[in-house]
């Protein structure tokens, strides 16, 4: 089964409560939420405060994406705000096996990501460390960029991977996704698919996550993947 995982990065904030039930209801697995420092990457977002005010609306999976420096520090705080998972980057710490560690020790599934320069090789040993493994298919910090195509052949690389030495781990997929080029992507090996604009942008939100989750559930099943 692919997951889709809307990123609230590209919602309006001040629906965001109403468009979080609609999510739901409308057959979304997770809600992606992204989390920027203005260092790690050139942007603000929100912080735990957010996810707290919005935890009581939705029983879905909260998919918090930390790209803050040195992630360690607020690990506690996102969790106790109501976070399911916590993806750090692989690139922001230098403490990366000791904050996976700490995060599955707070009850909490861990994840890792890796920016587009960062080689899959270079995570390798970390990969059965892991719930999730998250491919980044644009740089990080805002919405609406274009899918970068060699990315395609890092998320083979990485699904061979995580066959190998953790077949339990997801791999999630995020930026420039959208219901042209998710074929590939879902056939390249990812199985959770974060989306933005390519969600939040069209006038019916509702119907838009309904698209995509036949679009993917189409793909999985006509391509040998179930």
């Amino acid at each position: 089964m692919v997951k889709i995982a809307p990123s609230i990065l590209s919602a309006d904030f001040a629906k965001l409560a109403r468009d979080i039930i609609i999510l739901e209801n409308a057959g979304a697995d997770y809600i992606h939420i992204d989390v920027m420092d203005g260092m790690f990457v050139p942007n603000l977002s929100i912080g735990p405060q957010l996810i707290k005010c919005i935890r009581p609306y939705t029983n879905l999976v909260f998919d918090v994406h930390l790209m803050i420096v040195n992630p360690e520090r607020y690990i506690e705080r996102f969790i106790d705000a109501g976070s399911d998972f916590i993806t750090i980057h692989f690139e922001a710490t230098d403490k990366v096996e000791e904050t996976i560690e700490h995060i599955k020790k707070c009850g909490a599934k861990a994840g890792l990501s890796i920016k587009p320069k960062t080689q899959v090789d270079d995570i390798k040993h970390l990969i059965e460390k892991v719930d999730m493994v998250l491919i980044m298919c644009v740089e990080p910090g805002f919405g609406g960029q274009r899918f970068i195509l060699e990315s395609l052949d890092k998320i083979r690389k990485m699904n061979a991977l995580i066959k190998k030495y953790n077949p339990r781990c997801e791999l999630e997929v995020d930026g420039g996704i959208n219901i042209k080029n998710v074929k590939d992507v879902i056939k390249a090996g990812a199985n959770v698919i974060v989306a933005g604009s390519a969600i939040f942008d069209k006038p019916d939100l509702a119907e838009s996550v309904r698209a995509f989750r036949e679009q993917c559930d189409f793909i999985y099943i006509n391509t040998n993947l179930v």
